[in-house]
């Protein structure tokens, strides 16, 4: 059975971290729509202005975070660790679990910056387990051309054979970076009991009847197989994961089950108990 488009999203533009310009895709506003995402920026921009203020030291908790760039330089520091820069076609993975310290600057350079970030729910029983970082360079991405006219970057799950080096997430995402040429399609079997959605990054594409611009995120109704064409050509990331049906309790950097925990979340990091690591909940 084919999937077709439930629900077509328009990004918009916002301000977020220290005053980084974006578009945000779909958010806090189409919770639990997209479950188990819960939220995809757009922080691409070929200006300086709108990206070098970054997003300075801040937590989070009961959720993972995706950084996926295309253009540029972000350089990460975290409360258990970790630090480097992550440049063109590389993805940081980070599951914040029970509390993480994180920054993410991105740098100067004459190209420019293009990325995405993605948020992916926590499941109860998993808010709460020990925070973990995975750095994936672009080189251990594999790309394949599963069809005539279209070619994959498979980060997560698999295509034609070829696995994504993320692993061990716990909504067993596929994440892929798609593109179709003029007249050519990419047809892909997702799990049945996934949401999945796709976000045309350049150009135009289709998903049945339904037209799917750059800048736009088509949400995907029930069935094993997608079908995206495109008659100019596109590129765009197609991304399913398993629904949590939990309640979800928001508010700013942190997501959980409920209210109480939210405000347990935020007395903790008030309190300088959130984290204990050698950065300092001061980070």
């Amino acid at each position: 059975m084919e999937r077709s488009v439930i629900l077509l999203v328009t990004s918009r533009s916002t301000t977020e971290g220290a005053g980084v310009r974006l578009h945000r895709v779909f958010g806090f506003h189409e919770v639990p729509r997209f479950d188990p995402f819960l939220m995809l920026d757009d922080f691409s921009s070929p200006n300086p202005a709108d990206y070098l203020a970054g997003f300075p030291r801040h937590p989070h908790r009961g959720i993972e975070t995706v950084t996926y760039v295309l253009k540029g330089m972000v350089e990460h520091r975290d409360s258990i660790g970790n630090h480097g820069v992550i440049g063109p076609g590389d993805v940081q993975w980070m599951t914040a679990g029970r509390g993480i310290i994180h920054q993410e600057m991105p740098r100067h350079t004459r190209d420019g910056l293009a990325g995405f970030q993605l948020w992916v729910n926590l499941p109860r029983q998993s808010k709460m387990i020990a925070p973990r970082y995975q750095d994936v360079k672009a080189a251990s991405i594999p790309d394949v051309a599963p069809a005539m006219g279209a070619a994959v970057r498979v980060i997560a799950g698999e295509v034609a054979g070829a696995k994504g080096p993320v692993k061990d997430i716990i909504a067993a995402p596929c994440f892929l970076d798609v593109r179709i040429e003029p007249g050519a399609e990419f047809v892909h079997t997702l799990a049945r009991d996934h949401n999945a959605f796709v976000y045309v990054l350049e150009g135009e594409a289709s998903v049945g009847d339904t037209a799917i611009r750059r800048g736009q995120s088509a949400l995907l109704g029930a069935g094993d197989l997608v079908r995206v064409k495109s008659a100019a050509g596109a590129r765009l990331l197609l991304v399913s994961g398993k629904p949590l049906n939990e309640p979800v309790a928001w508010r700013g950097p942190m997501v959980m089950n409920s209210e109480e925990e939210l405000d347990a979340a935020f007395d903790e990091y008030e309190m300088g108990t959130f984290v204990k690591s050698s950065w300092g909940q001061e980070a």
